[in-house]
């Protein structure tokens, strides 16, 4: 819904936007380098940099990342509660504790600043913080925000954010304007740019640059309200009706933008030139009845939704997502079997080694008894066949279907009569490897691509990120697969959850243990474990049970050979990184316990937590957590413990982790999001695609006079993707 400008007179935004601008001054652009600004300095400039920022635009688009209302603060908390609190208070005692391994824990003890002796009290503190023991001190007035706790009898927040107030004569004009009673901006810093330097940069800076002469990057009709406008309220509303006004306006521009660049994608998409690679269908057939099980209702739907894009004139870009475990490979296969029986070649590329030995090593189990040629393509392995009684179909004739790395990009003989392109794991690549290997061929027609992803999508990400693309969903399982218990233990709770996996070796079973590091690291400290450090204490523990250390450093062949006898179950625990998130199906491994747990992302523990389950026993997801974790953190792997639903993880996970780096990638070479969030503003990605769209079935090369200037969107999408990925 666009921001309306009723209540507002034109004359009054205009006397807003000029009143504070110096008349001695210049006035400064958003294209001018952040070192024009007069007084930044260049520690500050450098400071700056590490942020991102390098030009006034890129300043004043370091938006707050939340708000603190200092009009009035709030009093005391004399209970524990879950909602954050802001509170202003004097300094009246600090201390150091400090534990073995060189560990501290400084306090402040915050008093309210009426100066009455009984006035109440609050204890801040901070782990393992230095910089914060150098920098408060007795006397100083600070503004602290978090949640309140209970500790004995105080009233405690642990790692609050905080800011110390100058508290002199000279300050306090500034102190009224910008940093105290108003709603005051709270930006993300780094060290050598404090919230106060940064909030008064960001203040000067808006003051100098004309900000009624911006151009408003939306279409009139979507939103008509001034850009300059919108700037200055977001970092500096005077009430709550400015900020929803300016943050509506602003997150319908990045939507705006970042739908403006889909729509291109998938315009240039539906141009191209297509071929039928739908064969008719008996080899699929003949596969499909060699299953010894049914296809799910999903499986099918999905392979006739792909069968039809396959036959179609244009060439299909179809992404095809659904949960751990729920039958992509299978469904890949069929549309590479259908291609194959049209007279073509298919390729499949995964992003690792071990996921792409997985697949070949499925796929041959499938597709000796049909008969179709199959290599191996990686960068330990230039090219691996079938071999044995089917090594005649190599004499003169090319393989059928390719398995493979990135290696597949670089191959100087690439597939002659590539049909059909097959990207698994598709967030792990970018735009650009995606069509540099439906482009290897280099024949006349497009092939058709399918992407796909073990990482469940919430829709208005799907519409997003993948709006050039067509999805089908697999949203069941088949039957057969073990129940996942999984349970969050603290570090103390490690001995028994060590036994009880000794206790499911001794029963047959297998396991893994995994660790977020290879080898330790100083800067995360000893409470960041890693795997090479804790091997030999999980080999002696469950001898004589066989043990063996699997990360990204390990040799290829010794992988292969790890591997191997982990599938065979001569090695019965694999101690490992998340080199295993995908790729490996072992039936037999029911157990997986995850040390430093609150260290990974929400939707890699998903992942991890797939190895597991893939048969018909009982399955147990141990998640122990270190000293350190942070209530955020907690919270985080409670949702793992409630649920199993992957889609559910991955809401659960754009709402906890904000609309940031959308999967974990930064190839996709869109116009990142910095205000916009994909849940709570789904309504205004919904109007920003419409809008987006309309204007490219209006005009698709943006000729026209007022659509011209959307054209440097696509110029900085291509930009940004070239940046990315060099």
């Amino acid at each position: 819904m666009p921001i309306s400008a009723s209540k507002f007179e034109p004359s009054a935004i205009v006397e807003m936007l000029t009143a504070s601008d110096p008349a001695s001054a210049a006035p400064l652009t958003l294209d001018q380098p952040l070192t024009d600004v007069p007084g930044l300095g260049a520690v500050r400039a450098k400071a700056c940099a590490r942020l991102e920022i390098f030009t006034v635009g890129d300043l004043l688009a370091h938006f707050p990342r939340r708000y603190e209302d200092r009009r009035q603060f709030e009093n005391f908390p004399t209970q524990p509660g879950e909602r954050p609190v802001c509170v202003c208070g004097v300094v009246v005692g600090t201390q150091t504790k400090r534990f073995g391994r060189g560990r501290t824990l400084f306090e402040a003890t915050l008093q309210e600043p009426s100066g009455h002796a009984l006035a109440a009290r609050l204890v801040v503190r901070w782990f393992n913080l230095f910089y914060v023991q150098k920098t408060v001190a007795h006397g100083q007035r600070l503004v602290v925000y978090g949640k309140p706790k209970a500790r004995g009898r105080d009233i405690v927040i642990d790692h609050p954010e905080f800011e110390i107030l100058e508290g002199n004569p000279e300050a306090e004009e500034e102190e009224r304007l910008v940093h105290l009673r108003r709603i005051t901006p709270i930006y993300a810093t780094t060290e050598g740019l404090s919230q106060r330097v940064l909030r008064r940069l960001i203040y000067q800076t808006l003051q100098r640059v004309e900000l009624d002469k911006l151009d408003t990057p939306l279409p009139r009709t979507l939103d008509p309200w001034p850009r300059g406008v919108a700037l200055q309220w977001i970092h500096f509303p005077a009430d709550e009706s400015e900020l929803r006004a300016a943050r509506q306006h602003l997150v319908l521009t990045e939507f705006f933008a970042l739908q403006l660049v889909i729509a291109a994608r998938r315009a240039q998409s539906t141009a191209q030139l297509g071929e039928n690679h739908a064969g008719h269908g008996a080899l699929l057939e003949k596969f499909l009845a060699s299953l010894p099980f049914p296809l799910t209702a999903a499986q099918a739907r999905a392979i006739t939704e792909i069968r039809a894009d396959l036959a179609a004139p244009r060439p299909m870009n179809r992404l095809l997502q659904g949960d751990v475990g729920a039958g992509k490979t299978l469904v890949a296969l069929a549309a590479m079997l259908l291609c194959v029986e049209a007279g073509f070649q298919a390729a499949l590329m995964a992003p690792t080694q071990i996921l792409a030995e997985q697949h070949f090593l499925v796929f041959r189990r499938w597709l000796e008894p049909l008969g179709v040629r199959l290599a191996l393509r990686t960068g330990a392995r230039r090219e691996e066949t079938l071999g044995g009684d089917f090594a005649e179909f190599f004499q003169g004739a090319p393989p059928q279907i390719y398995v493979g790395t990135h290696a597949l990009l670089f191959d100087k003989n690439p597939p002659p009569r590539l049909g059909l392109a097959v990207i698994d794991e598709q967030h792990k690549f970018g735009v650009l490897q995606r069509a540099a290997l439906a482009q290897s061929g280099g024949q006349r027609a497009a092939p058709d691509v399918l992407v796909m992803t073990a990482t469940p999508i919430p829709r208005t990400l799907a519409i997003t990120v993948y709006g050039d693309l067509d999805v089908s969903v697999l949203d069941e399982l088949p039957v057969g697969r073990g129940k996942v218990i999984t349970g969050v233990r603290p570090e103390s709770k490690l001995p028994d959850a060590a036994a009880f996996l000794r206790a499911q070796l001794d029963a047959g079973r297998q396991a893994y243990i995994v660790y977020p590091l290879v080898e330790e690291s100083d800067k995360l400290g000893p409470a960041t474990k890693a795997a090479t450090a804790r091997f030999e204490h999980w080999r002696t523990l469950l001898a004589p049970h066989r043990t063996a250390l699997l990360h990204g450093r390990v040799p290829p062949d010794e992988k292969d050979a790890i591997m191997q006898q982990f599938r065979a179950g001569d090695i019965r625990a694999l101690v490992a990184t998340t080199v295993i998130e995908v790729g490996i199906d072992v039936k037999n491994a029911s157990v997986m316990l995850i040390e430093n747990a609150e260290r990974f992302g929400l939707a890699q523990l998903h992942q991890l937590r797939g190895r597991i389950g893939r048969g018909e026993h009982k399955s147990y997801c141990v998640l122990i957590t270190g000293e350190e974790a942070t209530p955020e953190a907690m919270e985080k792997l409670r949702v793992l413990e409630e649920t199993s639903d992957g889609f559910k993880i991955a809401e659960a996970d754009l709402r906890l982790r904000g609309p940031g780096d959308l999967l974990g990638t930064a190839q996709s070479g869109l116009p990142p999001l910095k205000l916009g969030n994909l849940i709570d503003d789904a309504e205004l990605m919904k109007t920003a695609r419409a809008a987006a769209r309309e204007i490219f079935a209006r005009d698709p090369e943006l000729a026209a006079a007022e659509n011209q200037r959307f054209r440097r969107y696509l110029v900085e999408s291509r930009k940004l993707l070239l940046a990315q990925v060099s």
